[in-house]
């Protein structure tokens, strides 16, 4: 019965060597037939938006991730040529580092990379890093991708004292991104305590006309590479935000962008059950319910793999997860994602995933090359990619057996190709999964709140450190000083405001510990 299940709906694209194969989920017979109409929309609203259409009326820009591994596609020749010029200075730039033709201040060569972006900035890139790095890649990469400075700390140290042969990449749209900007000037103070020009490392990919567009530009920094506002960070690695650093790092672009370009072309493919972005749309409408009802686990049963999940929560969960429709109704839609990896998760949560709550489907995805030469064996006959594989099946069969639903997807190596084909796959199934459930996938005001809310707290905090410089040597509690400063509803905000910084030098506020703690006071 399964075996003839999984022959049924089986759906291979051999172009890009991937299967897709949905005979675990539970779907009925009917089911195909009665999201056929809805599907079809979606096809017409996808083909829409790959032709530039306005699918961002919020800030009415067109979506064109699309059109980066394919340029010939783009609206205009002038998108085109743009992407061209691009992809051509990219693949230059690295040739120029890479060769020695641009060389460090001291004339040294260029060995490391210091990435810093949040967000889809890094995401993408520290995906594409970690699942094709090698012995043989040309340049070895960090990343700053968060305003933690303990965090940078660490970076910094495993750098070490190779700062001097570091190139810095920094990346944001807008250039007013906070952790960006933190981040870069965390990386400018590092270069100048040793002696370094900063600018004469770094690189910008930003905006035209950007904050950080135009100070590259006054500070003469060695490069500047474009964002466009079609492309947004969740779904820009296949522009110079994820190209440059993973050429940088030695990886085969082009083959990248055709594995994108390759399943671009399989996912626009109008007949349902031969399309996998069609069908893994479908199969999350299905499990979900179309309202987010269970979790997607992923777990890809690869080391390389590991980080593909963490990119996936936001791919998905920052497109999916809207309090509207696009016609302004409150739907507060959502999918959320997470994820391990195999067979480390035998070890984590498939005890939960077989015998607990059954609120979550698993997307298994299985790589059929172990490594590049033979490998030992570890029993008569087995080796250890032979044991992952069983892990593989066996927590899929024992999932299986207890009711609870799985995807499995397979792809035949782990390489630029597969990586690219990987990324496409997911962004196509995004934009179709949004078309199903009608939500703007290509927005993000929960972020943007977030962002203004934490802009309040700052506010705040240099309001509080005035009044208590002000009032120095006094020392007050959290709820005094939200009284005598105006903000008396804001006392809990202000009490963990104070607690942050009395734990930090940087403010010279001390704190006298109380019991309870909120009866503590502070003083400047």
């Amino acid at each position: 019965m399964l075996w003839q299940r999984y022959k049924e709906f089986l759906c291979d694209i051999p172009e890009i060597g991937l299967l897709l194969d949905i005979s675990r989920m539970n779907f009925d017979n009917s089911f195909f037939d009665s999201k056929e109409p809805e599907m079809q929309k979606a096809f017409t609203q996808m083909e829409a938006l790959e032709a530039g259409g306005i699918a961002n009326p919020d800030e009415n820009r067109m979506v064109g991730h699309y059109w980066l591994r394919n340029p010939a596609i783009a609206p205009t020749p002038e998108i085109s040529a743009e992407i061209k010029f691009t992809i051509r200075a990219v693949k230059e730039f690295t040739e120029d580092i890479h060769t020695g033709e641009l060389k460090t201040p001291e004339g040294k060569i260029f060995k490391k990379l210091l990435v810093i972006g949040i967000g889809g900035s890094a995401l993408g890139p520290q995906f594409v890093a970690d699942s094709l790095k090698s012995p043989l890649n040309k340049m070895t990469p960090y990343f700053f991708d968060n305003t933690d400075p303990d965090g940078m700390d660490s970076v910094l140290a495993e750098i070490g004292t190779a700062l001097d042969e570091t190139l810095v990449v920094v990346i944001s749209k807008s250039g007013r991104t906070k952790e960006t900007r933190n981040g870069m000037s965390e990386a400018k103070e590092a270069y100048s305590k040793v002696g370094l020009n900063f600018p004469k490392y770094a690189v910008a990919i930003t905006g035209n006309g950007s904050e950080l567009d135009k100070t590259a530009e006054n500070e003469g920094w060695i490069a500047r590479f474009p964002m466009w506002d079609w492309v947004g960070g969740r779904t820009s690695v296949t522009s110079a935000v994820g190209l440059l650093p993973a050429a940088l790092q030695g990886i085969d672009i082009d083959s990248l962008l055709n594995g994108a370009k390759l399943c671009d072309i399989a996912t626009r493919n109008r007949v349902t059950r031969k399309n996998p972005a069609a069908i893994l749309a479908l199969m999350w409408h299905y499990a979900t319910g179309g309202k987010g009802k269970k979790d997607m686990v992923i777990l890809p049963y690869k080391d390389r793999l590991l980080l593909f999940s963490r990119y996936l929560q936001q791919l998905l969960m920052e497109s999916i997860g809207k309090e509207k429709d696009l016609s302004g109704n409150a739907v507060h839609q959502g999918l959320s994602v997470y994820g391990n990896k195999g067979s480390t998760d035998q070890h984590a949560y498939v005890q939960q995933l077989r015998e607990g709550i059954n609120n979550f489907f698993v997307t298994f995805i299985e790589v059929l090359k172990d490594r590049g030469q033979r490998s030992m064996m570890v029993e008569p006959e087995i080796t250890s990619g032979d044991y992952l594989a069983g892990f593989l099946q066996g927590t899929r069969e024992a999932l299986s057996e207890a009711g609870r639903e799985s995807i499995t997807i397979t792809v035949e190596e782990i390489s630029p190709k597969t990586v690219g084909a990987l990324i496409a796959l997911y962004e196509r199934s995004v934009g179709l999964y949004s078309f199903l459930i009608d939500v703007n996938a290509y927005h993000q005001p929960g972020v943007e709140a977030g962002k203004k809310a934490a802009n309040t707290v700052l506010e705040t905090q240099r309001d509080i450190l005035s009044f208590l410089k002000n009032n120095q040597p006094k020392s007050f509690r959290a709820g005094e000083i939200a009284e005598l400063s105006g903000k008396p509803e804001k006392v809990e905000m202000i009490f963990r405001i104070m607690m942050h910084i009395a734990a930090n030098p940087d403010h010279n506020i001390k704190m006298e510990k109380a019991e309870p703690v909120w009866n503590s006071r502070f003083r400047s």
